[in-house]
């Protein structure tokens, strides 16, 4: 069982070095527990979401990281975008397109919920 960790927030940046911020942001932010049990899967599922965010989204961008106990690691990127991602069926030889198919299979959980004020907010569970 993991403690419980306050929840963790990170204004990224809106180009190619936010995968990366985000990434470094969860492994320094998460618990022992889960940076051990899920942190490789973690770290794939919020690079998809912020690469979504950058490609698709808009600014501000943020991830939320949070160890809840028994529920386990909750990691948000919220964008000012209104648009839900849906996972698609990307073609064999496509270099893009599968990272919310990766969320859903991955994941134990995920959705998106509207963010405060404007956007929204995609979201995954590791446990």
């Amino acid at each position: 069982m993991c403690s419980v960790t306050p929840p963790a927030e990170l204004t990224l940046p809106v180009d190619q070095r936010a995968p990366g911020v985000a990434r470094k942001f969860l492994r320094e932010t998460s618990c022992q527990t889960h940076h051990a049990r899920v942190m490789d899967e973690a770290e794939l599922l919020v690079s998809e979401l912020v690469t979504n965010a950058v490609v698709h989204g808009a600014p501000p961008i943020t991830v939320n990281v949070e160890c809840d106990g028994t529920q386990g690691l909750r990691v948000a990127v919220t964008d000012g975008s209104d648009h839900t991602p849906v996972p698609r069926e990307a073609a064999e030889d496509d270099e893009s397109g599968r990272g919310i198919y990766l969320v859903d299979v991955i994941s134990d959980r995920w959705g998106v919920a509207p963010s405060r004020g404007r956007g929204k907010a995609v979201w995954f569970m590791l446990t």
